[in-house]
């Protein structure tokens, strides 16, 4: 049977009688799972935290942990700790005594303290910083204090609130690896609040995407990201190109969609459509191919195969990205660099190609909401 550390039912937060900042959202978070809720600025998603922490109380609904009703209860009376964006470090204390510092307000023994603050230490590799202050710290180095601290007092539920916001890309990402790192060693459930989706894809075991207050969906990365519910979800989580039309033609898995900016594509039939239904598809980036000669493809796959001309190239090192003009309309391609570039040909702007993919690629969007369509 599984355990869940934290569970919302029903939970909705509204500020001033007027603007609902979370609305009825359900949520069941396992024992020791990094979880994420991730959506653009303002969707919710730290209310939710704030609520679970004990800064905020629903207005309606209800919040448990491990399985008790945790409404009313104080933040200090509540087995959960927070990491904020800024780090809320003390700046008079040294980082010992910034880690030590719950331990003593709860007058444990010296020789406790000392061996508890010692493991987080050793835990987030701040070896030889003992005795700096913060303000002699770099920016990934006050962090690792700030999940010490944190984490020395064995919550039962971490929350992290934007973490790494204040970082630089690459200091950033070397900072997830840690935090996954972590998160494995502690064994503890970890609620991480981000805007950043590639932060949330790469530690998550489940991801809640939210939108306007309400959990659009909540699945596994791989789920989120190759099975959008709708174009929100679609284009919020990476890039995408998007078809919309009527279906014409329906064959054994497969259907015909009529789109009026790119003619008749074949499509995965991974749901029930039938002639005539209005369909919304997803195609990601990756999964097109550029090249300047005519594709041939195999017996019984379907193929789609368009001609354009290259509108725009940025190379990034390890891929470069096309946007494709086909007549009025664009369509973006991710070509990844899996060879040395001078061995590959290499295509450029104003080229003409063929662009195609295999119709197994793409994604029925299950419902129609979300952000506005530009095929």
């Amino acid at each position: 049977m599984k355990e869940y550390s934290v569970v919302l039912s029903n939970v909705t937060k509204i500020f001033d009688d007027s603007f609902t900042a979370v609305d009825n959202v359900s949520l069941t978070i396992e024992q020791g799972e990094f979880f994420s809720l991730l959506g653009p600025s303002g969707c919710g998603k730290t209310t939710i935290l704030r609520m679970i922490a004990g800064f905020e109380d629903p207005t309606f609904g209800n919040i448990t942990l491990n399985g008790k009703n945790i409404i009313g209860t104080p933040p200090n009376e509540r087995e959960v700790n927070t990491v904020f964006q800024n780090y809320a470090l003390f700046p008079h204390l040294n980082v010992f005594e910034n880690i030590a510092f719950s331990l003593r307000l709860r007058r444990e023994p010296e020789d406790q303290v000392r061996r508890k603050v010692k493991e987080m230490i050793e835990l987030t590799r701040l070896n030889g910083h003992v005795e700096k202050m913060p303000s002699q710290l770099s920016g990934g180095q006050k962090q690792r204090v700030a999940i010490a601290r944190a984490l020395v007092g064995r919550p039962t539920v971490l929350l992290l609130d934007e973490p790494l916001a204040a970082l630089d890309a690459k200091l950033r990402q070397h900072m997830l690896v840690e935090l996954d790192t972590i998160h494995d060693e502690v064994g503890i459930t970890f609620i991480y609040v981000t805007h950043d989706q590639s932060e949330a894809m790469s530690i998550s075991d489940h991801v809640a995407v939210m939108n306007e207050g309400e959990i659009i969906q909540l699945g596994t990365p791989f789920e989120v990201y190759e099975s959008p519910v709708n174009a929100f979800v679609a284009n919020f989580i990476g890039e995408t190109n998007f078809f919309t039309g009527n279906v014409v033609k329906v064959e054994d898995e497969y259907f015909l969609l009529d789109t009026e900016k790119f003619g008749e594509i074949w499509f995965y039939k991974d749901m029930e459509v039938i002639e005539g239904q209005e369909i919304q598809v997803s195609l990601r980036p990756e999964k097109v191919k550029v090249t300047r000669d005519m594709p041939v493809a195999p017996e019984g796959v379907k193929l789609n195969v368009l001609k354009g001309v290259v509108d725009e190239t940025i190379y990034l090192g390890n891929q470069t990205k096309y946007t494709v003009a086909i007549g009025q309309s664009y369509l973006k391609a991710f070509k990844q660099h899996v060879r040395y570039l001078f061995d590959e040909v290499i295509i450029t702007w104003k080229d003409d190609v063929y662009v195609w993919w295999f119709a197994d690629d793409s994604y029925v969007l299950r419902e129609t909401g979300g952000v506005p369509v530009e095929e």
